[in-house]
């Protein structure tokens, strides 16, 4: 089969790699039918991650069930499935807790931006949908797998209720698709930061009642004014730099919550700071596999549409284009085909 492989930053070739087999008893095989670049595959693209040795690369995939394990019984060949970037075996202490990204068994997908992709932990990890869904709505599913799911986790984290304020800090795919989730949560109010034009188009779009587009102390400043000097209910990290976690809690109001899902690079956070804040904070990777079949529904259903992130479709032996468009700005998130 073929696939992306990254050498070193701003290097990532489509190359001849092997098929990918059944290993284990809880293994599946899918041929993926859509897969994508993410804005978290753009670190080591940009050098802010090591790589070491040459790797595939991807974790976000929908497709079609190739072959199972022997252990394997919830998904069967032929059928559409949607799955998580962090499988799980669903049955574990923490899977029942609804962490199904802290399994015990747990491992993170990157081998998805490829013609084929083995899936770890099958059993618990892959939903299969009732029938093959359109190719219209596969984009949408694409996104559950990851940023949809991951800006539902934002939104769940900071604790949006019916009739609260959000503020979403970050304007990428998973920045736009929390602020679906604050929607669908009940938020009176979103507030998206966002700088871009075609970015604050698709958050109005989405459910973004107001846009701010200063950042830093000035972002927090705006944030305060539009509510009342307050600070918001709820906030959602989307980002995972220092000045957005910085922004995210100062945005916060006394008692309100932070849900931080931007990966983090050279986070830190004051203790004093946080302990006299009264505010909230919860992150951590998107217990994606706790949300999928609502999400999935609701996708199929066409209540959200969250494949609207994708602004860029390229053949899969283009996935370097894609990492290009994305790392300069030309594309929210690059949808890739192959």
């Amino acid at each position: 089969m073929r696939g992306a492989v990254i050498h070193a930053p701003g290097d990532v070739r489509f190359e001849t790699l092997d098929d990918p087999k059944i290993l284990h008893p809880t293994d599946a095989v899918i041929r993926t039918a859509v897969t994508c670049v993410c804005g978290s595959d753009l670190w080591p693209w940009r050098g802010l991650e090591p790589i070491g040795d040459a790797h595939p690369m991807g974790h976000e995939y929908v497709g079609f069930v190739e072959e199972v394990g022997s252990e394997v019984t919830a998904v069967k060949p032929g059928q559409f499935v949607v799955g998580s970037f962090a499988t799980s075996d669903n049955t574990c202490a923490n899977c029942r807790n609804g962490f199904p990204s802290n399994c015990l068994h747990r491992e993170f997908m990157s081998t998805c931006q490829a013609e084929y992709v083995r899936i770890p932990n099958a059993q618990g990890t892959l939903v299969a949908t009732d029938e093959v869904p359109d190719e219209e709505l596969w984009p949408g599913l694409l996104a559950v797998s990851d940023v949809m799911g991951t800006g539902w986790w934002a939104a769940d984290a900071a604790e949006v209720r019916p009739g609260s304020t959000a503020v979403v800090v970050g304007d990428g795919a998973v920045g736009l698709c929390a602020v679906i989730a604050a929607r669908e949560r009940g938020a009176e109010r979103i507030i998206a930061m966002s700088r871009h034009a075609s970015r604050q188009k698709l958050a109005r779009e989405f459910g973004a009642t107001d846009i701010v587009t200063e950042r830093g102390a000035e972002g927090i400043a705006r944030i305060k004014d539009l509510t009342g000097g307050i600070g918001a209910d709820s906030v959602l990290e989307c980002v995972g730099t220092a000045q957005a976690m910085r922004q995210a809690l100062h945005s916060a109001r006394p008692g309100g919550s932070v849900g931080f899902v931007g990966v983090p690079h050279d986070v830190s956070v004051d203790g004093a700071e946080l302990f006299f804040s009264h505010v909230g904070l919860r992150g951590g990777p998107a217990p994606v596999r706790r949300y999928l079949p609502d999400l999935v529904e609701r996708v199929v259903t066409g209540r959200i549409d969250p494949g609207k992130v994708f602004d860029l479709t390229l053949p899969l032996d283009q996935v370097a284009e894609g990492y290009r468009a994305m790392d300069e700005r030309r594309a929210v998130k690059a949808l890739l085909k192959p």
